[in-house]
């Protein structure tokens, strides 16, 4: 069988999946990375990728494989020169100088607040925009390669660029199809990392798009909620959604159709701030008897919310009086899985189908009692993936290649099991309070609240 290769560059380290035909993973290796934080500042050095993915394809038998794709996360990029060579640090999707999450904000900020010889570098066309997967793939093959539709979304690109005209259009990569073949691995690649000259490196997406992929969410109807630190909704429809309010955006499919999904600034991060260091499996245990708990929380870290609405000046709040820690746990993590009710109704109102299968991932899945709890939360069957990483994804979208991703990823993605629902709806009643808690504070319109109290 042939191997497939994915790579996910994520924040905090650089990880490499091995993977055949059927999605069998044969390795996986990960390297450590770091970043600067400086306030709003929030850099990686592109050096660093490149010596992590050295490392970690020298770890695993690269001599197998036949081809390759990228992930990183969405909004990170850098400027870099005709030859590959970064000139300026990684500009990460956290980063606040632009004081929004996009791309293409922080790249204006580079052209009015930027180094001298990098505005002048963008103006004269020297420099070039790369994500985090195109810089990469440049040091594999050698030259300058198209980026993916999914990581140009928030630099400006939908279908074509469209970007405000001090942006210089020199500035602005080609943009094909995930999974296309953009380059094949060349000497001074193949001697970083032990790829056989020739390996084919294809176009990549997104993390959040890699992970749906991982999830095998890629048909009309199908999402996958991914719960870490924060909580990710991503699904498939036939026709884009159109949202005014500006929570939902949408990638294209690259077998036809769209992506849409959401973040939440909620997530299992709220636990680990409230409860550090605990039992968690003795906490999961003793939850189960406070269903519903005592009292609503929604569970926000920091101000502000993005999905399933848009309200920079949100705060978190309880409404009632815990009985206790294990009171208190419990509604920690029912207000999460209100939240993730609570975006499912926001997308089917905007006109989703999301009648298919629904799969859970993130590091919240190691609780099988989280997991159950949000299935009788939505009040619907969850599927669990067995491999749950975004390079995997990587993997399927490089088996792939021009072909149907959809049935690439259904014939190497494998589930690990099924969660149906209890009976009854016991959080149907705390969960309308949770609405009308959010109404109240003027955070959600009545329209939705009406609408995401009503079965679905």
């Amino acid at each position: 069988m042939s191997v497939w290769a994915g790579v996910d560059v994520g924040t905090q380290s650089l990880r490499v999946l091995l993977a055949d035909d059927d999605g069998t993973v044969l390795d996986r290796a990960t390297v450590p990375l770091t970043g600067r934080r400086d306030g709003a500042r929030h850099e990686q050095d592109p050096a660093q990728w490149w010596s992590a993915l050295g490392m970690a394809f020298r770890a695993v038998d690269a001599t197998r494989v036949r081809g390759l794709s990228i992930c990183g996360t969405s909004g990170t990029f850098l400027l870099s020169d005709a030859t590959g060579e970064a000139q300026t640090p990684a500009l990460m999707y956290d980063d606040a100088r632009a004081t929004d999450a996009w791309a293409l904000p922080k790249l204006r900020w580079l052209l009015a607040h930027g180094p001298a010889a990098v505005r002048a570098g963008l103006a004269d066309g020297r420099l070039v925009l790369r994500h985090c997967g195109d810089h990469l793939a440049d040091r594999l093959t050698g030259d300058q390669v198209a980026t993916d539709w999914t990581s140009a979304l928030k630099s400006g690109y939908d279908g074509g660029w469209n970007v405000p005209p001090d942006v210089p259009a020199s500035a602005l990569p080609a943009v094909v199809r995930p999974g296309t073949v953009i380059g094949t691995v060349g000497r001074d690649g193949a001697a970083h990392t032990g790829l056989p000259v020739g390996t084919s490196v294809h176009a990549g997406l997104t993390d959040g798009c890699a992970a749906q992929v991982a999830a095998g969410a890629l048909a009309v109807g199908d999402w996958n909620s991914v719960l870490g630190t924060t909580l990710v909704v991503k699904g498939v429809t036939a026709t884009r959604l159109a949202d005014p309010t500006g929570a939902v955006y949408s990638h294209r499919h690259p077998d036809g159709g769209w992506l849409p999904g959401g973040a939440s600034n909620v997530g299992a991060a709220v636990v680990d701030d409230r409860f550090p260091g605990v039992d968690r499996a003795a906490l999961d245990a003793a939850a189960a008897a406070h269903e519903p708990a005592g009292a609503l929380v929604y569970p926000l870290r920091t101000t502000g919310e993005r999905f399933p609405f848009v309200r920079p000046d949100a705060t978190a709040f309880t409404v009632g009086t815990f009985a206790g820690d294990a009171d208190r746990y419990a509604g920690l993590l029912q207000g999460v899985a209100f939240v993730e009710r609570l975006c499912y109704a926001h997308l089917r109102r905007l006109g989703a189908d999301t009648g298919g299968t629904l799969t859970l991932t993130g590091g919240a899945t190691r609780s099988a009692y989280w997991s159950r709890l949000r299935a009788d939360v939505l009040g619907r069957p969850v599927a669990l993936p067995a491999t749950t990483e975004p390079a995997l994804g990587m993997a399927v979208v490089a088996a792939a290649g021009d072909g149907d991703l959809t049935a690439t990823a259904k014939r190497m993605v494998r589930m690990a099991g099924t969660i149906e629902p209890r009976a009854g709806d016991r959080f149907g009643e705390p969960f309308a309070r949770f609405v009308d808690a959010l109404v109240a504070r003027g955070y959600v319109d009545a329209g939705l609240a009406a609408y995401a109290k009503e079965p679905s």
